[in-house]
């Protein structure tokens, strides 16, 4: 079975993933409210993840390491000297392109992959190795931040495969990504 790519996003109405810092306490509010925005079932889904450097020192600032499947770095600065001693065994870092990254991960044996980040999700689209994405639209107005798309290749058709809506005023839409 060929590997098979996912995102799973939270954006502000407004398109934006991160304040322009990369701060994403604007989320607070939304996780507090317990809800299940099927995250749970999307990650259990996965063999691993892929995401980028800026996401991964993200993460590395929480205080705690969410993840307990298997995390690939995608970065061009970070080493292997990077990885805390505690993380060593979860966590790689790799240089790869994305369809090099894709073509090794389906050889060690993965079936479906998490891909986190806006860099990164941008990369697998324009590889044309996104298979779909879970984009949940925050009802917040952030004004400014990092943008989820960025430059894209050319036009990218997306399928609406199914939405949900949330008491708490969140919207998951999940949308199959057309293959170039």
């Amino acid at each position: 079975m060929p590997l098979s790519c996912h995102a799973f996003v939270a954006a502000s109405l407004d398109g934006f993933i991160a304040r322009p810092d990369g701060g994403l306490d604007w989320l607070e509010p939304f996780n507090a409210a317990e809800e299940d925005h099927g995250y749970d079932a999307f990650i259990a889904r996965m063999d691993g993840i892929i995401m980028g450097r800026g996401t991964y020192e993200t993460v590395l600032g929480f205080g705690h390491w969410p993840y307990r499947l298997p995390v690939i770095v995608l970065s061009q600065s970070l080493t292997v000297d990077d990885i805390p001693d505690s993380l060593a065994d979860h966590v790689a870092i790799t240089d790869m392109d994305p369809a090099e990254l894709h073509a090794a991960l389906a050889e060690e044996g993965w079936q479906s992959a998490y891909v986190d980040g806006g860099q990164v999700i941008q990369s697998f689209i324009n590889a044309g190795l996104l298979t779909d994405i879970t984009l949940t639209r925050v009802p917040l107005l952030l004004g400014q931040g990092r943008p989820l798309f960025g430059p894209v290749a050319g036009d990218v058709a997306l399928t609406l495969l199914e939405s949900r809506s949330f008491p708490s005023g969140i919207v998951s839409s999940r949308y199959a990504i057309a293959r170039p």
